[in-house]
């Protein structure tokens, strides 16, 4: 009797371990990130917070520069922030708004990236290029989040971009 429970016991602690390996697999089966624009109240200047999954971010460059790509790199702040930018943009007038790198974080897992425009703007009718991961990932979706609480309409909204749609324009609510 106490051999058959300790087998049963085995068993039954092997398949938990097995699960407990396999969870890290199985967890990343969506590829998405989110990007939120608004308007600083203060300043009027855009600001942009991005936000992916660090290793797929990490992943990419990688495969762009063919090195081995990890935050030990000596130029993963510069790698990450020009891959960013490269792939990220705004315009209004056919004309790219500058933006300043204000930084990036990783917080459990996710990379946070942070910009601001140098000049003052307004939302409505900004276009916006996103092909972050897109490249990479043919699953990957990103949705860029806006909002200019100061807007006579108050525009808000999303946008959602992918492998087909890599450009879009903020329409003012109507």
């Amino acid at each position: 009797m106490l051999t058959f429970f300790n087998f049963l016991l085995s068993k039954i602690l092997l398949s938990i371990l097995l699960v407990g390996l396999a969870a890290p697999a199985a967890a990343h089966t969506y590829f998405f990130g989110v990007t939120d624009i608004s308007i600083n109240k203060t300043s009027k200047h855009i600001e942009v917070i991005h936000q992916f999954t660090a290793h797929d971010i990490e992943n990419t460059i990688a495969e762009i520069n063919q090195v081995s790509f990890s935050p030990e790199h000596p130029q993963y702040d510069e790698l990450v922030k020009n891959y960013l930018e490269k792939n990220f943009s705004l315009q209004r007038d056919n004309k790219t708004i500058k933006m300043n790198w204000i930084g990036f974080e990783i917080k459990r897992g996710q990379l946070f990236a942070y910009q601001e425009s140098i000049i003052k703007s307004f939302l409505a009718n900004l276009v916006v290029k996103n092909t972050i991961l897109v490249d990479t990932y043919a699953e990957q979706v990103n949705t860029v989040n806006y909002q200019d609480p100061s807007s006579i309409r108050k525009t808000q909204g999303s946008l959602t971009f992918d492998n087909l749609s890599r450009v879009a324009v903020i329409t003012a609510n109507k």
